[in-house]
């Protein structure tokens, strides 16, 4: 269980810091849109991430060195686009709450946004693959184990995230909250793009 442990604390420790992915699944618990996909998404895509980091992807990664500039450039504009989007949001926004109550987004769009949050990002593959899949040689014959605890630490981490942001509603349905919100999630997409840019 030792292993299992480990990796469950590490991965908790990679995804606590607030980044991209936590702000979109915030957002999301707070409007009540799609929250159940949207946490299962991040959580599901952060498994596969672990596994393959486990399995040795990381030595991929490591023998194509022309596919990390190109993830941190495409994932860069996909960040500086939200970005954009989520001060034009601030600037605009009412009540976005009581919208959202008669205006769901999307499934497919809110699922596709989530996805790139997490695929585009060159640094899950440096934390969740090759940091991941290195450490987890520490454990011989319990990789699987340690693997499992870091999966369920996403698990934990995203559903937990996404349903306990529901208590903070009542703060949010002030336009003045949600505004400060966008516009702190613009600040940080646009922070994670300048850090992916000036690598």
């Amino acid at each position: 269980m030792n292993a299992a442990i480990s990796g469950f604390s590490l991965g908790l420790s990679l995804i606590l810091a607030i980044g991209a992915q936590n702000a979109f699944v915030l957002k999301q618990g707070l409007k009540r849109e799609h929250v159940f996909l949207v946490c299962l998404t991040c959580a599901a895509s952060d498994a596969i991430l672990i596994l393959l980091g486990v399995m040795g992807l990381g030595i991929i990664i490591e023998q194509a060195p022309w596919l990390m500039p190109v993830m941190r450039y495409g994932g860069a504009a996909f960040l500086l686009a939200y970005g954009a989007r989520s001060f034009i949001t601030a600037w605009r926004s009412s009540d976005v709450l009581l919208q959202a109550e008669h205006v769901k987004g999307a499934l497919l769009p809110t699922l596709l946004t989530c996805a790139a949050l997490t695929w585009l990002n060159p640094h899950v593959y440096l934390d969740t693959v090759l940091l991941i899949g290195s450490i987890s040689t520490q454990f011989p014959g319990q990789r699987g184990l340690f693997a499992a605890g870091a999966m369920l630490s996403s698990f934990v981490f995203f559903f937990s995230l996404g349903y306990a942001a529901a208590w903070l509603r009542p703060i949010f349905a002030k336009p003045v909250s949600w505004r400060i919100l966008e516009v702190v999630v613009g600040i940080t997409m646009w922070t994670i793009a300048y850090k992916l840019l000036n690598e």
